[in-house]
């Protein structure tokens, strides 16, 4: 009994992380929707975050920047706290990953 609950306790204090990194690589929806109340929040260091945990989910940096048809530096670079993407690299690296970006209305209620 007492091996299995060292098991249970040692995945019980898997890093947050990881989990989080997991969940986004097995359901690409969830990945969508995670980025997608980022970008509605607007916060540019959120969203720099976001990318860089998904792109740790989809093989990272380097599989991605390959795959993107980007420099790896750059990428790195460009997804730092201090990075700014051009929407022609953050279309690249989300093409990599399987997304696009995509524009909704917002929507209005009636009074």
């Amino acid at each position: 009994m007492q091996a299995s609950k060292e098991v249970i306790m040692h995945t019980s204090s898997r890093p947050h992380e990881d989990a989080a990194v997991e969940a986004l690589h097995k359901d690409p929806e969830y990945a969508a929707d995670y980025l997608n109340a980022v970008l509605a929040d607007g916060d540019q260091q959120e969203l720099m975050v976001a990318l860089r945990r998904m792109a740790k989910a989809y093989g990272g940096l380097p599989k991605l920047a390959e795959e993107a048809e980007l420099n790896a530096k750059t990428l790195y670079r460009t997804l730092s706290p201090q990075g700014n993407p051009e929407l022609r690299s953050l279309m690249s690296l989300l093409k990599a990953m399987g997304m696009r970006l995509a524009v909704q209305p917002i929507s209005h209620q009636h009074t």
